[in-house]
């Protein structure tokens, strides 16, 4: 509690990337006596943070789902995050401490970032970091990012081709991102610029459903049910011994 206004705080509660023993030793201290538990919830995977963190949570937790839309227009989605501020400041006002739980790190494309901005100006914020699903994708095929003074750059599926394509060319490592819907047109990408026959996906990265395949052995055409939605691909083609596929 914050000892100025009284009020509680919302500690952002990085969950990690899927299994449950990869929590923090703060983060489970915490979310073991945290009296609010408030979590997103989507469409697939609706309540992933919270599956996640489940076994670490007090029974006597009250459980705050946030409702959050997945589309394309934003405006659903602020709306949302506007509303879950407004419930969690009820909490906070009320001098009870709040956990928001978030896959992989808050800050790290996180939704937790989006109550920031809404939160700060009222109550005290505190961050638990956690593991991202991009050093567990690199942990689950044993493989280094990049070495040295190599360029290792983090690109969201979403940006356009015109967009990807220049930042491809300039880098010897990347990862792909929030592949989903997006996954045909990256890998045809990939292949253009030189990172195809190298990169791996990996799908549910440290969970009961994580699967590693090599990019080159998904069959060009895949039905919508085998296309890799939670997905990361790591590509390299440096200098160093694991760029030779």
């Amino acid at each position: 509690m914050n000892p100025e206004n009284k009020t509680g705080t919302l500690h952002l509660v990085g969950v990690g990337p899927g299994d449950p023993e990869l929590l923090t030793l703060k983060a489970a201290r915490l979310l073991a006596t945290a009296p609010v538990i408030a979590y997103p919830s989507t469409g697939e995977d609706s309540a992933l943070a919270f599956e996640i963190a489940r076994e670490h949570l007090s029974p006597a937790a009250a459980r705050l789902p946030i409702s959050i839309p997945m589309s394309v227009e934003r405006g659903p989605a602020q709306a949302a995050y506007d509303a879950a501020a407004a419930i969690i400041l009820t909490h906070l006002r009320a001098g009870r401490d709040v956990a928001y739980l978030c896959e992989g790190d808050p800050l790290f494309y996180g939704s937790a970032m989006y109550l920031v901005a809404r939160i700060a100006p009222h109550a005290a914020i505190a961050t638990i970091p956690g593991i991202t699903s991009l050093t567990a994708a690199a942990a689950a095929i044993s493989r280094p990012l990049a070495a040295r003074n190599e360029l290792l750059k983090i690109l969201p599926a979403p940006l356009s081709d015109a967009e990807l394509r220049p930042e491809l060319e300039a880098t010897p490592a990347a990862a792909i991102i929030k592949v989903g819907r997006h996954f045909d047109r990256i890998r045809a990408l990939l292949g253009e610029t030189g990172h195809a026959a190298n990169a791996i996906v990996v799908e549910h990265a440290t969970s009961t459903r994580q699967r590693i395949t090599r990019l080159a052995d998904f069959a060009q055409e895949l039905g919508d049910y085998e296309r890799p939605y939670f997905s990361t691909i790591l590509c390299y083609r440096g200098a160093e011994a694991w760029g030779t596929p």
